[in-house]
C-alpha cells in the first residue's frame, strides 16, 4: 500500500508541474482540462488509499489534489489560463506534500547522516518528476495527432525536461546505491539492473531517440517512442521503490 500511494503522489506532482511548465498560448486549452482529468483520479485514489489507513497516510493532500484538480479543469474549459496554471502549482504542492509525509522514517543510523537525509528528501520530487515529465510527453504528443497544428516547441521543451530529470534522479539514486554497498554490499543485483537499464539509462537513451524524431519532424513516431518510455520509466521507478522500501537510501 506504501508503494502504490507514494507512487501516486509521486506521479500526481511530476504530471502537474510538468503541465503547469507548459506554455498554454503554444498548447490548446483542452490537453490541459483533459488530462487534469487524470490528475483528479490519480488524487482520488490516493484519497481512498489514505481513507483506509489514516494511521499510515494524510487524507488532506490528495483530497486537496482532487478538489483542485477539478477546479483547474472547470478554469480550463472556460479558458481562464492563468488560474488554471495556478490551480496545476497546487495540486503539484499537494502531491508533493503527500508524497514526504508518507515517507518512512530512516531504517538505520546511517540514513540520518546529512548526505542520506538529503538524498531522501530529494528523492520524492527527483522520481516525480521523471514519472510526470515522460507521461505529460507522451500525452502531449498524442495531443498533436489531434492538433496537428501546434507548434513543437512545447514538446521539445518537455523532452528536455524528461531528459534533465533522468540525469538528475540517476544522481539520486546512485548516491544512494553507492552508500547502500559501503554499508551492506549489492542489494539484489538482478533488480537494480532492472532499475537501471529501464527506468534511467534506458529512459536517457529513449529520450534522445525521441529528440532525434523531433528533429525530422515526425511526432507519430516520437509519441511512440513515448509510449515506450512511459512504460519504462513506470517500471523503472517502481523497481526503485521496491528496492528502497527495505534499504536505508533511495535506489
Amino acid at each position: 500500500m506504501l508503494i502504490l500511494t507514494q507512487f501516486l503522489f509521486r506521479l500526481s506532482f511530476g504530471l502537474a508541474l510538468a503541465m503547469t511548465m507548459t506554455s498554454p498560448r503554444r498548447v490548446t486549452s483542452g490537453y490541459f482540462r483533459n488530462h487534469l482529468y487524470v490528475l483528479l483520479g490519480l488524487n482520488v485514489l490516493a484519497a481512498l488509499v489514505a481513507w483506509q489507513a489514516p494511521e499510515r497516510f494524510s487524507i488532506w493532500p490528495p483530497l486537496a489534489g482532487a478538489v483542485m484538480s477539478y477546479a483547474g479543469a472547470v478554469a480550463w474549459l472556460y479558458e481562464r489560463p492563468r488560474a488554471g496554471r495556478v490551480l496545476l502549482a497546487v495540486v503539484a504542492i499537494a502531491g508533493l506534500t503527500g508524497a514526504w509525509l508518507a515517507t518512512p522514517p530512516a531504517v538505520s543510523a546511517a540514513a540520518e547522516s546529512p548526505t542520506a537525509t538529503a538524498l531522501r528528501w530529494l528523492d520524492a520530487p527527483t522520481s516525480g518528476l521523471l514519472l510526470g515529465s515522460t507521461l505529460a510527453a507522451m500525452f502531449l504528443g498524442h495531443w498533436y495527432l489531434n492538433t496537428p497544428t501546434m507548434e513543437l516547441a512545447p514538446l521539445e521543451r518537455l523532452v528536455l525536461l524528461m531528459g534533465a530529470a533522468a540525469g538528475a534522479r540517476a544522481i539520486v539514486c546512485g548516491g544512494g546505491l553507492v552508500m547502500q554497498i559501503e554499508q551492506v554490499g549489492v542489494p539484489q543485483p538482478a533488480f537494480i539492473a532492472l532499475r537501471w537499464l529501464s527506468g534511467l539509462l534506458g529512459t536517457l537513451a529513449l529520450c534522445v531517440m525521441t529528440w532525434k524524431t523531433l528533429k525530422i519532424p515526425n511526432t507519430q513516431s516520437a509519441t511512440g517512442i513515448l509510449y515506450v518510455a512511459v512504460i519504462a520509466v513506470f517500471l523503472g521507478e517502481l523497481t526503485s521503490q521496491l528496492l528502497s522500501a527495505h534499504a536505508s537510501f533511495p535506489l
